[in-house]
């Protein structure tokens, strides 16, 4: 796992006074009990192709800002953001959490952790 720079951790510590984070464990327990969410994978597109969580949408964190509006405009939907580790998606959630959007939240362990936790993986390649 990468080690990351204390510059960066001091942001990501910074949003997450700010916002909601749920463990992986929540994610799949809202799954099984068929909650209505939106799963939002917020890594590199590379990183997308390589296996994403089932049903989940990919809107990068470079785009996610200027196209979520578009795809969820009511600012009442459940948006559950994942990434690699918790980090990038809880600078995301941030940034919409200040976009007006109320419920969202990040999903701290990503996609790591939803490995870790031996949960499904979509690794089916995508057009």
């Amino acid at each position: 796992m990468a080690k990351h720079n204390q510059g960066f951790l001091k942001i990501v510590d910074d949003a997450r006074s700010r916002i909601t984070e749920c463990t992986v464990q929540d994610v799949k327990t809202k799954f099984d009990a068929a909650e209505t969410f939106h799963l939002i994978d917020v890594r590199e597109e590379s990183e997308w192709a390589r296996g994403r969580i089932p049903n989940s949408v990919h809107l990068g964190k470079g785009i996610i800002e200027r196209d979520v509006e578009q795809l969820y405009p009511d600012l009442d939907t459940v948006l559950i953001l994942y990434c690699g580790g918790g980090y990038r998606s809880a600078l995301a959630a941030d940034n919409l959490t200040q976009m007006g959007y109320r419920q969202v939240i990040s999903m701290d362990g990503g996609i790591r952790g939803w490995r870790e936790a031996g949960f499904e993986i979509d690794d089916s390649s995508v057009d």
